[in-house]
């Protein structure tokens, strides 16, 4: 996501981080393909090494519901933004109880492990995925969260529910 928002906005500074040294080496490989200079650095979400107020913008997508603890890394998300910074979360939330939604929730929950399985190699990455989107908090609910923590809120749902985009804004 770092490397994408770097090459639409080239002249930003972008700093891209990750709690997992490899998959900082995996950006790392693919900025320096792509011709891009862009610091990765290791970080914990929920204890940011950076001052307050360091950052006018914050992007997390599709890592917060690994978070150990929600409360804790949008407090952080607050303190590392400016005033009027803007945080954008894109993840998956739950699969909604609608006809929709349990068609969507058998598929992820029983197609896309065999078939991940199958191409991978590896069928526990792909049962972690729904267990941990069916895990995680209704857009609703993390809106309150993140209203809790002191942002202005508001969310969309995406492809039909599938994921959600939240954005607050620091007051």
């Amino acid at each position: 996501f770092a490397l994408g928002l770097k090459r639409i906005s080239p002249h930003s500074e972008v700093v891209g981080c990750d709690f997992v040294p490899q998959m900082l080496e995996i950006g790392r490989h693919k900025a320096r393909q792509q011709h891009l200079d862009i610091a990765l650095e290791q970080e914990d979400a929920l204890n940011l090494s950076y001052p307050d107020s360091s950052f006018e913008a914050l992007t997390c997508a599709f890592g917060f519901r690994n978070f150990a603890d929600y409360t804790r890394g949008l407090e952080e998300f607050y303190r590392v933004l400016s005033p009027g910074g803007r945080v954008v979360i894109l993840e998956f939330p739950p699969p909604r109880a609608d006809a929709l939604g349990q068609l969507y929730r058998l598929y992820f929950e029983k197609v896309l492990p065999k078939i991940g399985g199958l191409i991978s190699g590896n069928a526990a990455a792909y049962s972690y995925l729904p267990e941990s989107v069916a895990a995680f908090p209704p857009p609703e609910q993390l809106k309150t969260l993140m209203e809790t923590a002191g942002f202005r809120t508001r969310y969309r749902l995406l492809s039909f529910g599938i994921a959600a985009l939240h954005v607050g804004v620091k007051t």
